[in-house]
């Protein structure tokens, strides 16, 4: 990408807003147009400058982020990071900003000065850039604007919207695997949407256990977890040491942990830990896959979505030489095409799958 970025910062802190315009304008391709103080400042400054990108803040006097979330979904969506709080309550309306159609997050916290400001600095700025540059983003918000007015939308109804996937496959064409002992998924920024489209869909007597990581902090997994598992038929909860990965359990890895497994009197066991200490992320998809898979010792289903990086890429690997099989969600529903590209690119991947197709894929597959 050549062209500079634009974005607004809506924040009632005037230190959070001069904080997030130096950290994104230390990128000479991101320019901060504009600045807002709360909700009905920020639509007002949205309309007016038509940026690329806004942040925005949840907890403001007079209009509130959701509020004025809610109003530019419907009224022009445009990709829209979330400015949070580390705490339960700012999980919770976190991830009711996450359903309404923002992208992504920032912790509040992070946005101060820290001793990770380099690491802050970096990681905001390639998530800034990867979000704009997304090829699927215009069709997603295309249809939450769609959503909210009540009007049903087709890819082809969109101008200009997604390509048909790359790998066209029926359900009928689908592997059926007997063998699998256990699903492992790995995703990232635009991953508690994906997740809210995936593991409610599943059925009560899903066969297999369900191993997640998302990249969240504390507070967060535990508010997804609770989220799931009140709309699923399946049980969901946030992962904790000696709980045991069994058919129709999703395990979340807890936020700031890492996620790992052993073998013990016939179960796997879940052990959480915070070693490695070293890994780009806590939890890493990667640690968990490659503990799981050397647990089970047998085929696992990897599954592999939306989000930065290459993160499970290695783990995917090893679980392929163990004779286990990838889905990888596709670009055209991807909000960022980062960790399932690394594991197409790699050859790794069996099916490539919008994320509508997902749950049904899963529940095919592993009932053989």
């Amino acid at each position: 990408m050549t062209r500079t970025i634009t974005v607004v910062v809506v924040d009632d802190s005037a230190f959070m807003r001069k904080s997030l315009s130096m950290l994104l304008e230390s990128d000479p391709q991101i320019k901060v147009v504009g600045t807002a103080r709360d909700g009905k400042e920020g639509i007002e400054k949205i309309n007016a400058l038509h940026p690329d990108l806004v942040t925005m803040d949840i907890e403001m006097p007079g209009m509130d982020g959701l509020t004025a979330l809610g109003i530019i979904m419907k009224e022009s969506p445009l990709p829209v990071l979330m400015v949070s709080s580390l705490t339960t309550d700012g999980a919770k309306a976190t991830l009711d900003a996450l359903n309404l159609g923002a992208v992504d997050f920032i912790p509040k916290e992070l946005s101060y000065v820290s001793l990770d400001i380099v690491k802050i600095k970096e990681e905001l700025i390639a998530k800034v850039k990867d979000i704009v540059r997304s090829r699927s983003l215009q069709f997603r918000l295309q249809r939450i604007k769609a959503a909210s007015q009540g009007i049903r939308q087709s890819a082809s109804a969109v101008k200009g919207g997604a390509a048909a996937p790359a790998q066209p496959v029926t359900p009928s064409s689908w592997p059926r695997r007997r063998d699998l002992r256990a699903v492992v998924l790995g995703i990232s920024t635009g991953g508690p949407f994906a997740l809210l489209q995936t593991i409610p869909k599943l059925p009560k007597d899903f066969p297999l256990g369900i191993a997640v990581v998302q990249h969240m902090p504390p507070c967060f997994t535990k508010s997804m977890a609770e989220r799931l598992d009140g709309l699923s038929q399946v049980q969901v909860k946030e992962a904790e040491e000696g709980d045991v990965l069994r058919a129709g359990m999703v395990l979340i890895a807890p936020g700031g942990q890492h996620l790992t497994f052993k073998s013990q009197n016939g179960d796997i066991v879940a052990k959480i830990t915070a070693e490695p200490s070293d890994t780009l992320y806590r939890p890493c998809a990667d640690v968990m896959m490659t503990s799981a898979v050397q647990a089970y010792n047998s085929p696992l289903l990897g599954v592999i979505m939306t989000g930065m990086g290459k993160d499970g890429l290695e783990g995917l690997k090893l679980l392929k030489q163990k004779g286990g099989m990838v889905v990888a969600q596709n670009e055209e529903t991807c909000v960022v095409y980062g960790m399932p590209k690394a594991a197409v690119d790699e050859g790794v991947a069996d099916l490539v799958l919008p994320l509508e197709d997902i749950p049904l894929a899963l529940e095919k597959i592993t009932k053989g």
